[in-house]
C-alpha cells in the first residue's frame, strides 16, 4: 500500500514544497534484480509525482561484511551507479540511491549516491561511523572487518531545500546532525539497516531525537525486513517533522511512501523555539576540524 502524508496546519493544507518518496525495498542476493528493482521503484514514485526519491541502505546487495567485496563497484561507472544515473534523467527526478559497496582502490566503502534529473552525479557520502556492536547473546557485528570509514560531510540542495546525508549508525552521533543543521539544512536523510535488536528500542527514537534537537525533517529508509538466517532490518522507514512529530512509518514489508514535504514548518519551529540562537558559544560549541 503506498501513502501519502501532508503537513496541516490549522485544519488548512499550506502550500508545499516538494515531494519526497521512499522506497523500503526487499533485498535478495541477485545483484541485477535488486537494481532492477530499484529503477521501478524511481519509475512508480514518479507517477506519484515524486520530486526526490530515497532507496535504502545495502539496497543492491545482502548486507554483511562477508559480502561487501563480491558486491562492491566504482562510482560512478558501476552497474548499480549507471542504472541509478539513466533512472533519475528518464523520471527526471532527483535520487538518493541508498548505499551500495563502493570498491576504491583496495579499500571498500559503504556509499551513499546522490543522483541530478540530469542523471549526472551529485555528491556521494561514506559511512562515517562503522556498526561495530556487540551486545551479547543477540547480536554482534562488525563493518570495520571489511569496511573503511569516510571523513566527508555531504550537503546538497534539491527542490529549495539543503539536504545532509548520513547513514544507519550515523544517527547515534548527534554531533554530525548538528553539523549539517549549522550548514543549513532542513532535512536529514539517512538510509539505514537497523536489526532486529535495536530497532524496535532506538529506531523511531533516534529520528525524532534528531528532528527535535536541529528542528528539521528526518527520514531513516530501510530494506524490507528479510528471513534468517542473514540479516534481518526491522524496516520501519519513517518520516519525522521539525516538531519531532512522526509524519509516516512503514510497517516490515516492501513498500513506498510518498510525502509533501512544506520547508515552512521547519521555519516556524525555528522562530517559535529559536534554541539555534540561544546556544551558549561561549561556554560550548560543536565544530568540524577536517576541510572537505
Amino acid at each position: 500500500m503506498w501513502m501519502r502524508a501532508s503537513v496541516v496546519r490549522y485544519g488548512i493544507r499550506t502550500m508545499t514544497t516538494f515531494r519526497l518518496a521512499l522506497v523500503q525495498l526487499s533485498v535478495g542476493d541477485d545483484k541485477a534484480a535488486n537494481i532492477s528493482r530499484a529503477v521501478s521503484f524511481i519509475e512508480r514514485a514518479k507517477q506519484e509525482r515524486a520530486d526526490i526519491v530515497t532507496l535504502p541502505e545495502c539496497f543492491n546487495s545482502p548486507y554483511g561484511p562477508s559480502y561487501f567485496a563480491q558486491y562492491a563497484e566504482s562510482i560512478p561507472n558501476g552497474e548499480t551507479c549507471v542504472a541509478l544515473s539513466e533512472a533519475a534523467k528518464k523520471n527526471n527526478v532527483y535520487v538518493i540511491g541508498g548505499t551500495i559497496p563502493e570498491r576504491d582502490n583496495d579499500k571498500l566503502y559503504n556509499t551513499c549516491t546522490i543522483w541530478g534529473p540530469d542523471g549526472k552525479l551529485i555528491a556521494k557520502y561514506r559511512k562515517m561511523h562503522l556498526f561495530d556492536i556487540d551486545i551479547k547473546g543477540k547480536i554482534t557485528f562488525r563493518e570495520s572487518d571489511s569496511l573503511s570509514a569516510g571523513n566527508v560531510l555531504t550537503t546538497f540542495e534539491a527542490k529549495g531545500c539543503k539536504i545532509g546525508i548520513g547513514i544507519c549508525y550515523d544517527i547515534r552521533f548527534e554531533e554530525l546532525a548538528r553539523l549539517y543543521r549549522n550548514k543549513g539544512c532542513h532535512m536529514l536523510i539517512y538510509p539505514a539497516a537497523f536489526n532486529m535488536t535495536t530497532g524496535p528500542l532506538h529506531w523511531s527514537l533516534l529520528q525524532r531525537a534528531r528532528a527535535n534537537d536541529n528542528q528539521l525533517y528526518v527520514a531513516c529508509v530501510s530494506p524490507a525486513r528479510g528471513s534468517p538466517p542473514g540479516y534481518v532490518a526491522w524496516g520501519h522507514t519513517q518520516l519525522t517533522n521539525p516538531w519531532g512529530k512522526i509524519l509516516t512509518e512503514l510497517d516490515a514489508a516492501e513498500d513506498m511512501v510518498v510525502s509533501d514535504i512544506d520547508l515552512k514548518v521547519a521555519d516556524e519551529v525555528r522562530v517559535q523555539i529559536p534554541t539555534f540562537n540561544q546556544r551558549r558559544t561561549d561556554l560550548y560549541d560543536t565544530i568540524w576540524k577536517k576541510e572537505n
